[in-house]
């Protein structure tokens, strides 16, 4: 996959002398692996005047970016939709794809340590501008998978999380991995997760290594399902829970998903006796949408 850079270019709670609030370019380098060290991570910031938010101010923030980085990206993932066209356009304007999407989790685990620790040592810090630097959207009316992508099996599981410090040494023919250690989890905590089992297991793997894939979440309303989360707003049904038993299963899922800092996977292998997974991506929901 290359290196893939996170990015947000948004307000902050920032005010300058005038009382305008000072707009902020933030990149960071996704981890793609469990094994990555989250500190060795390539990080730029660069603050921008309220006057000059524009496509050419970024673009020319990002070429910096890319004189200071180790590696430039093949992709720069973006999860704010409402910037789209500016960020699109500095992006394409040096040659760069710029790819919507939730799996922005470097990016929100540092944003969120700024407004913690960073933002309120700086001069003109206005607490009640926090809440205005994230965002939120209107859930999309799910999707059903295509009928060729869809799974003959599928259930409910769990791992430690100290087992995923293997995960480098897998047989994996797609996915996306981060370090556990940079959210803090235990490596006792139960993670949980859903195997999907097929023998069309590598084109589904392929196909979901396309989309984006954010997070699996359950809908409990009737008919409960659960969902499969891609780019920054597609929502997927993944499987029907019309059974007690598969419900019961389901919020134990959710309730694992609490205790594990809303971190889970999503799997896909050809059969329970597989040794190799065609598909595996540790996934976190974020607090985006």
């Amino acid at each position: 996959m290359g290196t893939v850079w996170e990015l947000d270019f948004y307000s902050r709670p920032l005010l300058n002398e005038e009382k305008k609030k000072l707009w902020e370019v933030v990149v960071c380098e996704s981890p793609l692996e469990t094994c990555r060290d989250a500190e060795s991570l390539f990080r730029f910031s660069k603050f921008c005047p309220p006057t000059e938010v524009n496509s050419i101010w970024l673009r020319n923030a990002i070429e910096e970016a890319l004189a200071a980085a180790p590696a430039p990206p093949s992709k720069i993932r973006f999860f704010r939709r409402q910037m789209n066209n500016m960020i699109t356009k500095a992006c394409k304007d040096i040659g760069l794809t710029p790819l919507p999407s939730r799996r922005t989790i470097a990016l929100n685990h540092w944003l969120e340590k700024r407004m913690q620790e960073f933002y309120p040592q700086q001069p003109g810090f206005d607490p009640t501008a926090v809440a205005s630097t994230f965002v939120r959207y209107q859930p999309q009316t799910p999707q059903r998978l295509p009928d060729a992508l869809e799974g003959q099996k599928w259930a409910f599981v769990t791992l430690e999380a100290g087992a995923f410090e293997e995960m480098s040494e897998w047989d994996i023919s797609f996915g996306e991995a981060f370090p556990l250690k940079m959210l803090g989890i235990a490596p006792e905590t139960r993670v949980p997760g859903v195997i999907i089992f097929s023998p069309r297991a590598v084109p589904i793997a392929a196909w979901m290594s396309g989309m984006e894939i954010a997070f699996l979440k359950v809908d409990g309303n009737p008919p409960a399902r659960l969902l499969l989360e891609t780019g920054v707003n597609d929502t997927w049904i993944l499987a029907n829970l019309s059974e007690p038993e598969t419900q019961a299963e389901a919020k134990g899922f959710e309730e694992a998903k609490q205790k594990a800092k809303m971190v889970h996977f999503i799997a896909v292998q050809s059969a329970p006796q597989a040794q190799s997974f065609a598909g595996f991506w540790l996934l976190q929901e974020l607090n985006l949408a």
